[in-house]
């Protein structure tokens, strides 16, 4: 891999060219939080998009599903390309390629339509976060660099917990359509300010990109590929049940095994793996890909919880978990001071701490909760969440050479996408299988002949009788004790998920102290 474009602490003013740093983050911010947005303002819109296309819901989820693979597949070559193309030409070609496959989207007449033009959307925004990292970090003087990596963490953290109370708002008062075009005016105004504040320094425009790593780029395509679908549809089609799901595990197992091998041996490959030799971005990696499991199940499972069993609409779900935004907002300028100034292991074992709290508390829900029961726990998580993402950074790439960054960090990113990518799958799968086991649990615990079945049936069909007539409320009735039987085996697999979630947490704060110790105030000097 070529050298990292990444500037010396003395180059900070040529990195800018004398622009105000907070220019060129509001500018290159503006397309990131577009970008992570995207990833989660159109899961809510799935039936609407699926209704209005003819399509099923299940065929409705390749709307993510294509895009997180595209994204996944560029994200590591997008140092390749901004060295190739020069970087701030690159963005701003991502951004126009974001933009337009967003007006397509929300103008997409058939579901074909709508995946291609997701899939392009995808290719587009996947180089927009390490780009912006980047430019972020070479911005701002090393002293300050904590609190570009709060303005970074701004845009990765709170972008997607945002994007479910926004999307179910679009939906529910105009149309799912809404979701893609409001990328359009963000990234025209994303177009103007990086145009005008964004500039290549000399160690990027004088930069000779290597050839193209076109066979470590095949193998990535494929192994990404097979793993995002298998995530993705395997709890469908009962994982390997499907003879499908057993090929793709068998081209994911070898094309990963060749991408190892080659990223390993080969020089100026797509990734070059032997950064991995360096322990604290090794560990780094770990617990980043952990954090991506961590905080994406989260994400997905507390709105899950309020839909599927409170029956909250897209909307109210979305403003009951809101207040993990406003937590990492508060907590954003705190961790972007105390970094400079705090060994980066404490940091991570607060973050840690905390978030394994807050989920361990969420695994005492029930069915009686209201709107507000979780509104002071959801808040500590953002909080603590921003005391994660920050520092587990500054170790990570600590001890790293300004010409290993460039490269780390396309493998870092990556990390945490797939660390996401199977958080949500397992999650998924979990609340599906724990929800059976604990259905039969509690069958077997309350057998149909006992006491207390019987006097629960008697009630509810005497309660029934009024509507159904005494010989037709039985049925009615058996299908209520039914469906309180689902609803009860359904909460306690939600409380199962996050007391797991807690464990990894908990699991987390051990691997933390492995890190050798970071001089507080070395931001990490990087991404592509």
């Amino acid at each position: 891999m070529a050298a990292s474009a990444t500037a010396p602490a003395d180059q900070t003013f040529e990195a800018t060219h004398g622009v105000n740093p907070w220019l060129i983050a509001a500018a290159v911010m503006l397309a990131t939080f577009m970008e992570v947005l995207d990833t989660s303002i159109a899961a809510v819109a799935l039936p609407y998009i699926g209704g209005s296309l003819s399509a099923t819901t299940d065929e409705a989820t390749w709307v993510l599903t294509s895009y997180l693979v595209a994204n996944a597949i560029v994200l590591p070559a997008s140092n390749w390309f901004s060295l190739k193309f020069g970087r701030k030409r690159f963005l701003m070609s991502c951004v126009v390629i974001f933009t337009a496959a967003s007006f397509a989207c929300g103008a997409a007449p058939t579901l074909a339509f709508m995946l291609i033009a997701r899939i392009i959307q995808g290719a587009g925004g996947g180089a927009l976060q390490p780009l912006s990292q980047a430019i972020l970090l070479e911005s701002f003087p090393p002293k300050k660099r904590g609190a570009a990596m709060a303005v970074f963490a701004f845009g990765v953290v709170v972008a997607p917990v945002l994007g479910p109370t926004l999307g179910g708002w679009l939906t529910d008062t105009y149309s799912w359509r809404y979701a893609f075009y409001i990328n359009i005016p963000i990234g025209i105004l994303a177009l103007f300010m990086i145009s005008r504040f964004v500039h290549d320094p000399s160690y990027i425009s004088n930069k000779k990109a290597p050839l193209f790593d076109r066979y470590g780029f095949a193998a990535l395509v494929i192994w990404t590929g097979c793993l995002q679908v298998i995530l993705d549809k395997g709890q469908e089609v009962d994982w390997f049940g499907a003879t499908w799901v057993r090929w793709a595990a068998l081209a994911l197992v070898v094309s990963f095994v060749y991408f190892i091998w080659h990223s390993w041996v080969h020089k100026d490959t797509l990734v070059d793996l032997k950064v991995l030799k360096d322990r604290n971005f090794a560990i780094g990696a770990t617990l980043i890909f952990l954090f991506g499991i961590a905080i994406y199940s989260t994400v997905v499972v507390l709105p899950l919880f309020y839909q599927e069993l409170l029956g909250y609409t897209a909307f109210t779900a979305g403003l009951v978990v809101a207040p993990r935004g406003i937590g990492a907002i508060c907590g954003m300028p705190i961790i972007g001071y105390l970094s400079n100034r705090s060994d980066p292991r404490w940091l991570l074992t607060f973050g840690f701490f905390t978030f394994g709290l807050t989920t361990l508390y969420f695994g005492g829900l029930t069915l009686e909760i209201s709107p507000t029961t979780l509104l002071l726990p959801i808040l500590i998580t953002g909080f603590g969440l921003s005391f994660v993402f920050v520092p587990i950074n500054t170790a990570a790439y600590g001890t790293l050479s300004n010409e290993q960054i460039g490269n780390a960090s396309g493998l870092f990113n990556l990390m945490r996408n797939v660390g996401g990518s199977i958080g949500i799958s397992l999650a998924s799968t979990l609340l599906t299988r724990r929800s059976d086991v604990h259905q039969n649990l509690i069958s077997g615990s309350v057998p149909l002949t006992g006491q207390n079945f019987q006097n629960s049936l008697a009630a509810t069909t005497h309660a029934l009788t009024g509507f159904f007539g005494k010989s037709n409320a039985t049925l009615p009735a058996q299908t209520m004790l039914y469906q309180q039987l689902q609803r009860q085996a359904l909460s306690w697999a939600f409380v199962d998920v996050f007391r797991w979630l807690s464990l990894l947490s908990f699991g987390c704060i051990v691997i933390v102290w492995l890190f050798k110790k970071v001089k507080p105030g070395r931001g990490p000097a990087g991404a592509h």
